[in-house]
């Protein structure tokens, strides 16, 4: 596959599903500003997204909404499902963005979102078996710090954390390494901004990784400063199944960028921001659960062994 047939599936590669947007402040069940940036997961026969929800302050919190195919007929929790701990201070100004994975060796699912400290944000983590109720285990690393994910296992007897930290002004994606998921180290720089590029100003993790027989897709955001404002699209990558610090390929392309009116047009113009991801394993879909516009949520599907032969398509990283 050469760079132009490869661009041609790039452009091709997720549909955006003809029902978009699929949830709005419109379907609350209380008053709200905005909802979006949802993470994802199959429970119980349903999809359960748990989506960020802006109030009519700025604040946000975190509230589960459910649906029997992940498109349609949700049933929205009446009332917040996680809010900020106002007497904590990493909690100070609510909770934003999180990533959802099964964690098997606990037989629990870990949350991680963005709590707004004092110091700025800064990458929190919560557990729970239901959704219902939650164990909050406080801030995994020092602010300035977001779009973290844990992976759903261990390599070699550590807990493997991605996360965008900004140092020296620089906003890549790193990987860290953790025993007990308390003491990190281990820090290293995972992806780097392109210069020039669609993401040239900053990246960072979409939705959870999800494994492949290839190795871990990586699904995440990058941005590009316009003279007019700055565009949100999202990239692929590939990494090693084994030792995930090792890139093997990345996207040249944008495989989902804004372009319908509801994901130019919101209270933030031109995003499509991944924070949920899902493979239908009954169907070979996956399925991208994203914020548009930052005041709504959408969800793009591809074939699964579309999106394989794409990742494996794309140029290897050297290392």
């Amino acid at each position: 596959m050469n760079a132009f047939q490869r661009a041609k599936l790039a452009s091709v590669l997720f549909r955006r599903y003809e029902g978009n947007p699929i949830l709005t402040a419109g379907h609350w069940p209380y008053p709200i500003n905005s909802v979006f940036n949802p993470g994802a997961v199959a429970l119980n026969g349903d999809i359960l997204l748990l989506c960020r929800v802006e109030d009519l302050r700025g604040f946000s919190h975190l509230t589960v909404a459910r649906s029997p195919n992940g498109l349609t007929d949700w049933t929205i929790d009446p009332e917040p499902t996680l809010l900020a701990d106002q007497s904590s201070k990493e909690e100070q100004w609510g909770l934003e963005d999180p990533r959802i994975v099964w964690l098997e060796e606990q037989k629990q699912y870990a949350i991680t979102y963005v709590s707004f400290s004092e110091g700025g944000p800064i990458v929190s983590l919560a557990i729970t078996r239901n959704f219902k109720t939650f164990a909050r285990l406080g801030g995994m690393l020092p602010p300035e710090d977001k779009d973290a994910c844990l992976f759903p296992r261990r390599f070699n007897g550590r807990f493997a954390l991605i996360h965008r930290p900004v140092v020296r002004g620089e906003a890549h994606i790193w990987l860290s390494m953790s025993p007990d998921l308390k003491h990190w180290g281990d820090h290293r720089t995972l992806l780097r901004t392109r210069y020039a590029h669609w993401d040239g100003a900053r990246i960072g993790l979409g939705c959870q990784p999800i494994e492949l027989p290839e190795g871990w897709l990586l699904v995440y955001h990058g941005v590009r400063h316009t003279t007019a404002s700055q565009i949100y699209r999202t990239g692929l990558a590939l990494l090693d199944k084994d030792a995930p610090w090792r890139v093997l390929r990345r996207s040249e392309e944008w495989v989902l960028g804004p372009r319908e009116s509801y994901e130019r047009i919101g209270d933030v113009s031109d995003v499509t921001f991944v924070t949920g991801g899902l493979v239908r394993k009954e169907t070979g879909e996956l399925y991208l659960y994203y914020g548009a516009a930052d005041d709504k949520v959408a969800v793009a599907v591809a074939n699964l062994d579309d999106v394989r032969e794409y990742i494996m398509a794309c140029p290897q990283v050297d290392q």
